[in-house]
């Protein structure tokens, strides 16, 4: 027998080894059924995009089937809501910009979500809005944009993918620093907005680059700027916000894969080191960078790091602006 005063303590041992043991064995065997990506975007967008070339070689990887669902609305919060409210056992991530935890917790009044409720895996890639115009607006440029907004007797539209969505915020950047106003058209979505901007329905759009560059290509659409700190590779005629003439200005965008709080860091890391590796693939990168994404691979610590600084940046702008949802 052991001694008394050892009794409790061994008992406590054993009992913590018990229940240790089936979360051991459930990450050992992980993944034992199909993982689910939750895109909380609509088909076609740039998240969308990426997460469908990652998808399938992650599926071989994990030898599980890799199931892409759109989730789209209210700028990313209706998938977000649904996983952070799924349970943390690595069988449910969001795929979503950015934004969703950087913008979305200062611009919405409610949410049924926290930013601390996810754990960063990767970032898949980083794109740019890119400010576009119909070819029969009249404008070719930045500053006829400018001229435009001005002159207009009832105010110049614009469209973007949403309320809060990378598009929404780069625009009211650039108005704030130019002293300029104009009408916000939301859509759900970015390829709805360019389809109407297409039309001359409105006549401009601040949208996601790797959706209105093959029009901006096509001659379909006049592309204006970039939002980012450089070129579109694919549209390297197109200046970014700076060479126009909006000095300092930098809004670059990133598509994140997040897990609910409390997945396992062993399931997290192995994410992150099979995303990692597929995304250097160079017949995945090619298709990415085709799409205008660019591979940006880091470790969760990093990723978190950046979600603060970008938290920070895009609070200072929705408080200038003063733009905030219900």
């Amino acid at each position: 027998m052991y001694p008394t005063r050892l009794a409790p303590a061994l008992a406590c041992t054993i009992a913590c080894a018990f229940a240790v043991a089936p979360a051991a064995a459930a990450q050992a065997d992980w993944p034992s059924r199909p993982v689910r990506i939750v895109v909380a975007f609509p088909a076609g967008s740039p998240g969308d995009i990426a997460s469908r070339l990652v998808a399938d070689k992650l599926g071989q990887a994990l030898r599980q089937a890799v199931v892409v669902e759109n989730r789209p609305g209210a700028g990313g919060n209706i998938g977000a809501d649904v996983v952070a409210k799924s349970p943390a056992d690595g069988y449910t991530f969001l795929q979503g910009p950015d934004t969703i935890l950087t913008v979305n917790p200062t611009l919405y009044r409610k949410l049924n979500f926290k930013p601390g409720d996810f754990a960063p895996v990767i970032t898949l890639a980083r794109f740019n809005q890119m400010l576009v115009c119909a070819p029969s607006s009249g404008i070719r440029t930045l500053a006829d944009l400018a001229t435009k907004a001005r002159s207009a007797p009832e105010g110049l539209n614009y469209a973007s993918g949403g309320p809060g969505v990378p598009g929404h915020l780069a625009m009211e950047m650039y108005l704030t620093q130019a002293g300029l106003k104009m009408t916000h058209v939301p859509y759900k979505g970015p390829s709805p907005a360019m389809q109407d901007v297409l039309a001359g329905q409105v006549p401009c759009g601040y949208l996601a680059s790797p959706v209105v560059t093959p029009m901006v290509k096509a001659g379909k659409l006049v592309g204006l700027a970039v939002s980012g700190s450089t070129r579109s590779v694919l549209a390297p005629q197109v200046p970014t916000m700076a060479e126009a003439g909006v000095a300092g200005y930098d809004a670059t965008f990133s598509e994140l894969l997040l897990a609910p709080k409390g997945t396992p860091d062993a399931i997290v890391r192995r994410m992150n080191e099979e995303i990692s590796r597929i995304v250097k693939l160079p017949e995945v990168r090619t298709k990415l960078l085709a799409n205008d994404l660019e591979p940006a691979p880091d470790q969760p610590a990093a990723l978190a790091r950046q979600i603060e600084t970008d938290t920070a940046k895009w609070q200072a702008v929705i408080r200038r602006v003063g733009v905030y949802l219900d």
